[in-house]
């Protein structure tokens, strides 16, 4: 168990049920902060991938945390206002937002050309991903001047820099760079930290059920999580804002090391 020095602390972590998020969540409640969780699958289903607000919830009460799920569909804006209602209505205020929801196309084939996949490919990966961050970060922001101070994480990756999967993928993914970086500008005043998050290859649901389990070097899902906690503890993070950064080079600067105690492979691309 970390520290708990988020003690007090809210927290917003969007697509929570599973992978990055969930992993996120996890160890923001393992540091004491309460946090919100969102998602469009509330409980345990038997849907190809695991993972569920509820499954998610349970894990964090059972390391001795607070987890709060709230259903959302982030492709709904009044959805995700309705969320930060909550959010005003509860507690107040927002300390740190981790935006992680990501639509993926259920028949994505990353062997298909462009001109082979369906157009809807490129509203599946754009409004679920580079939109509905846009969304999110307009309404957090609202919270987090008024309060004066906060932090929003973006989850990106190198495609924002190299082909994967598609090419809505990277497209999303660099405008999702390009975004954290313009509205560093407005936030700094009020010391609000924008940052974009790059993990490397993460055991998530989706990685394990097309490469397996043998994966040496691979992240944990709360290897990302810890990178968010040490942003979260910084009070110098505004050094951060604005930039894109790779977990592992946070692993770095912070000192922290995934579970088992050592670092994954350092990932081959970097932010530019």
């Amino acid at each position: 168990m970390p520290t708990r020095s988020l003690e007090g602390a809210v927290a917003l972590v969007t697509g929570a049920s599973r992978g990055i998020g969930k992993g996120c969540a996890l160890e923001l409640a393992a540091a004491g902060a309460l946090v919100y969780i969102t998602g469009r699958t509330r409980a345990r289903t038997t849907a190809p991938l695991p993972g569920s607000l509820e499954e998610t919830a349970a894990e964090i009460e059972a390391l001795g945390g607070t987890a709060v799920p709230v259903p959302c569909d982030h492709c709904d804006d009044h959805q995700v206002a309705g969320v930060f209602d909550v959010l005003r209505r509860s507690d107040g205020g927002l300390h740190v937002m981790v935006h992680n929801v990501f639509g993926v196309p259920d028949n994505l084939e990353a062997s298909l050309q462009l001109w082979e996949t369906p157009i809807s490919h490129w509203d599946d990966m754009m409004d679920v991903g580079t939109r509905s961050a846009y969304v999110a970060t307009h309404f957090a922001a609202r919270t987090m001047v008024a309060r004066g101070a906060g932090l929003i994480v973006n989850v990106s990756s190198a495609g924002a820099v190299r082909f994967f999967h598609h090419l809505a993928y990277g497209v999303g993914k660099c405008a999702l760079d390009r975004m954290t970086k313009e509205a560093a500008h407005p936030l700094r005043p009020h010391r609000v930290a924008v940052v974009s998050l790059w993990p490397y290859l993460v055991k998530t649901e989706r990685v394990e059920r097309v490469a397996g389990l043998a994966m040496p070097g691979a992240e944990s899902l709360r290897f990302p999580g810890k990178a968010v906690v040490a942003l979260a503890r910084d009070p110098n993070v505004l050094r951060w804002s604005g930039r894109a950064v790779t977990t592992w080079d946070l692993a770095r600067h912070y000192g922290f090391v995934d579970e088992g105690g050592s670092l994954p492979a350092e990932p081959p691309w970097k932010p530019d």
